[in-house]
């Protein structure tokens, strides 16, 4: 029992040894304090309170202290409880204050806290990179297409960081300056004679205005030619008038149809309406004689104006076979 008692003992010793150090980091308070770095105990316990790692915060205030720069530990503390990146805000400031870059930490909290890679920035700034545009089709006023592709070389500039667009805002402007620029070409021919033509009326347009970067220059890494759109848009052109003018021919031919329809219609009513009336002309006829308006001797006359009629007309008609006109009966 003795012996059990013992182990307990010593454990819980330990324990409370493991925590004690856990709240108050001695070793890391010395390695502090011969830095040169001025923190007290009991600060470094209030981080382990407020959930605060403090070898992070330690460590942060070590380097930027090396490095001549002076930092708090509320500063970092707030900046970590921010939600941001501590000891990427120390390298940054480190390396601008080595590259001669004015840069507080303020500005590098606010760069940080903004969602941008503050480090990546300087060194950006420091050392400048090259964006490569996809590639831009453009259209010159002989018709010809280029299809162009540049290089630009940018700066960030730290300064515009918070707010300032980025390098997608950079290759929208780059690629519609190309497009202006081949657009007012009067040929193609000209600027594949003089490609930097580009680049110089797009620089001269202050594409970074309002973006993260300065850009330093713009180089046409490549220019092909591509369609003949001019001529391909006259074909396009061509094609559409001539299914137009065919539209309008069967639009005029199905109307002179449909009017050749109805006049064959009311040719047929008006035969119609004259078979109609002859069918009423005997009618007519007994009826004049029933009321005494027509004699007998009237109706053999115009029995014999019908029979000369006749004769007339047997006597007009030619003979089917023979050729010569038929001849009246003695």
């Amino acid at each position: 029992m003795e012996n059990l008692s013992v182990i307990f003992l010593i454990a819980g010793g330990i324990i409370l040894l493991l925590i004690f150090l856990y709240f108050f980091p001695i070793s890391l308070w010395i390695t502090a304090l011969f830095s040169g770095v001025r923190i007290s105990l009991l600060e470094l316990v209030f981080m382990r309170i407020r959930k605060v790692p403090p070898s992070l915060i330690v460590n942060s205030m070590i380097n930027s202290s090396k490095a001549g720069i002076d930092i708090t530990s509320t500063e970092l503390e707030t900046h970590y409880l921010a939600g941001g990146n501590v000891p990427t805000v120390i390298k940054a400031l480190i390396s601008a204050d080595k590259a001669n870059i004015p840069l507080s930490f303020k500005q590098a909290t606010a760069i940080d806290l903004a969602g941008r890679n503050v480090f990546e920035a300087v060194t950006t700034s420091v050392n400048p990179k090259v964006i490569n545009t996809p590639n831009v089709a453009a259209v010159a006023q002989d018709g010809i297409q280029l299809v162009a592709k540049a290089r630009v070389t940018v700066r960030a500039n730290i300064m515009r960081l918070v707010g300032g667009a980025g390098e997608e805002t950079i290759l929208a402007r780059v690629g519609e300056g190309i497009v202006t620029s081949i657009g007012s070409s009067i040929s193609h021919k000209s600027v594949l004679e003089n490609p930097d033509m580009i680049s110089k009326l797009v620089l001269q347009k202050g594409l970074d205005a309002g973006t993260a970067y300065e850009i330093l220059s713009i180089d046409i890494a490549d220019i092909d030619v591509g369609e003949n759109i001019g001529a391909k848009l006259q074909i396009d052109q061509a094609n559409a008038d001539l299914k137009v003018a065919e539209a309008k021919a069967e639009e005029r031919r199905a109307m002179a149809i449909a009017v050749e329809q109805e006049m064959k219609a009311k040719a047929q009513e008006a035969r119609a309406s004259v078979i109609a009336a002859e069918v009423e002309i005997p009618q007519a006829i007994a009826a004049a004689f029933r009321s005494g308006n027509l004699g007998i001797m009237d109706y053999y006359k115009m029995q014999n104006i019908q029979s000369d009629t006749d004769m007339r007309n047997s006597i007009a008609s030619p003979d089917q076979t023979s050729g010569t006109p038929n001849k009246p009966k003695e």
